[in-house]
């Protein structure tokens, strides 16, 4: 067992929050490696030449994207509105940060006290979560009309259709899990799966979860905002360049703090048995590695899915929403809140 000084003791908070943020901004380098997993899986599915060529692994491919993005030319439409056009990148990132100073991305077991790694705990943290991804919608919104295209805003109010439809039971799956733990602090709710993993005390709620979830980054069979073949990539047709990149980015980085709520709601979280976290050593990496392998595994489930599926109408994704999943996810909650009281949360 690690003996902590006294000396550090109170600056151990701000230690915490240091090596969060460090772990934030490994995320943005997770981005990018979920650029290379998905050009590499789609070139291995598809036997596409270019990520299977390039480079070893394909890895020179993102070198090669790269200097495509920093080298096109930066247009910009001749009507297009310059304020919300220039700006609109930036506030797809600005509702990225504003979710990742709440996500823990791990935890650290020192002479056996758990310290999560995460910038910032709230109360109420898986609500901010929710209320930061939903922002998105404004930079979305702000590209479609700023671009002064008719396919880009046809694109626009797809998206609105889309998440409205399933932020309902997306919300309502995530207050399931909330009444399950008696929290709304998505550090206790990971903590709270110690002994059961919450998939296995609602395997309804996770399956309408990931698949709402899947809607609200609009993933395929859920892309019809950007379908290619009828809207030219929809909201960001009329960019290109790093513009362009900042948008495309900011959906990955999306992509993968979805795969760590998964993860963190419903698969365990960071959890170690107990003879792992009061070891000195494997406390310290053991948990975080855990936690990183379980959302690496869900983010390539979700890039696979796209090459698995095929693209739904938007009529059939609305169908889904209202008529199946919001059901279910009421089912749910009904479920959740028996099973809370029968074992006494």
């Amino acid at each position: 067992m690690i003996e902590i000084p006294e000396l550090i003791v109170p600056f151990i908070p701000w230690i915490r929050g240091v090596v969060g943020l460090a772990l934030v901004g490994a995320i943005f380098l997770g981005a990018m490696g979920a650029v290379w997993i998905e050009r590499k899986l789609s070139a291995d599915i598809q036997f596409r030449y270019g990520p299977m060529r390039v480079g070893k692994f394909g890895l020179l491919q993102l070198v090669a994207d790269a200097i495509k993005l920093f080298t096109k030319e930066d247009l910009r439409p001749k009507n297009a509105d310059r304020l919300l056009f220039d700006n609109a990148p930036i506030f797809l990132m600005s509702s990225v940060f504003l979710m990742l100073v709440a996500i823990p991305v791990g935890a650290v077991f020192i002479g056996g006290v758990e310290y999560p790694l995460a910038v910032t705990e709230m109360d109420i943290s898986i609500l901010y979560i929710e209320a930061m991804s939903s922002i998105s919608i404004f930079g979305i919104f702000m590209m479609s009309y700023g671009s002064n295209n008719k396919y880009s805003l046809l694109g626009a109010f797809r998206n609105f259709a889309r998440m409205v439809g399933y932020e309902v039971p997306l919300g309502i799956t995530v207050i399931s899990v909330a009444v399950m733990t008696g929290s709304l602090n998505i550090v206790e709710i990971a903590q709270g799966q110690g002994l059961v993993w919450n998939i296995f005390l609602q395997p309804v709620g996770f399956v309408v979860f990931f698949i709402a979830l899947m809607a609200d980054m609009g993933r395929l069979p859920f892309d019809q905002n950007e379908s290619e073949e009828e809207l030219v990539a929809g909201w960001v047709t009329e960019y290109s360049g790093m513009r362009f990149g900042l948008g495309f980015f900011a959906e990955y980085i999306h992509m993968i703090l979805g795969s760590f709520l998964v993860a963190l709601l419903f698969l365990g979280g960071w959890n170690v048995p107990a003879f792992v976290a009061s070891n000195p050593v494997l406390g310290l990496i053991a948990p975080t590695g855990f936690l990183l392998l379980k959302t690496a595994l869900v983010l390539c489930t979700i890039v696979m899915m796209r090459w698995a599926v095929p693209r739904y109408r938007i009529d059939q994704v609305v169908d889904l929403s209202w008529k199946r999943l919001l059901p279910l996810s009421l089912l749910n909650l009904v479920w959740a809140v028996g099973l809370g009281l029968y074992l006494g949360v």
